[in-house]
């Protein structure tokens, strides 16, 4: 068994879909940016993963640069509708709390590993950024979007669904290595 094969194995029996993840397919845009600093989602300057916090898109893409390999990760499930906000989030948390897991597994694996999880880190209750330096900048994971990257080009980049029908929901995040 290959190193890839042995981590499919390790994220599915998180509960993931794997797929390999070409970094050469990984752009770096201005106007999923653009998007973070609409604020929609209200973390906007408020958290560390988060832009301007999680650093321009340049330095940005240069920590994406340093590596040549990934994965994508997925966490997919039901809901009872497309405004089952309660549904989403639950099946969101399982996502979370699987990620940070297999993240830490994956450091067993590899020296240097980069996150992008599915938005913006929660790993403190409460984020020091308007305070203070972040608590646990190794564990800090930002979002795909907040690095500039259009999860769905990616996605699509490399052969996974995005998109799952009515009544689901996909949670995406990366890992490169």
């Amino acid at each position: 068994m290959n190193i890839y094969e042995k981590i499919v194995d390790i994220g599915e029996a998180f509960g993931f879909k794997v797929g390999k993840l070409n970094v050469k397919t990984i752009e770096v845009r201005q106007e999923i940016r653009m998007m973070c600093e609409k604020n929609i989602c209200g973390m906007y300057a408020l958290n560390w993963s988060c832009p301007p916090g999680c650093g321009s898109l340049k330095e940005c893409q240069k920590k994406i640069s340093k590596y040549t390999q990934g994965i994508l990760v997925q966490t997919i499930g039901d809901t009872e509708d497309e405004f089952d906000v309660e549904g989403m989030l639950e099946i969101e948390r399982r996502h979370k709390e699987a990620f940070l897991k297999f993240y830490e597994e994956l450091k067993t694996y590899f020296s240097d590993v980069l996150a992008l999880g599915s938005g913006c880190c929660t790993r403190c209750l409460k984020c020091s950024y308007t305070d203070t330096a972040c608590r646990f900048p190794d564990q800090q994971i930002s979002s795909m979007e907040a690095y500039g990257i259009l999860v769905l080009q990616v996605c699509r980049d490399n052969q996974m669904d995005y998109y799952y029908g009515p009544k689901k929901i996909a949670y995406t995040g990366c890992f490169l290595f």
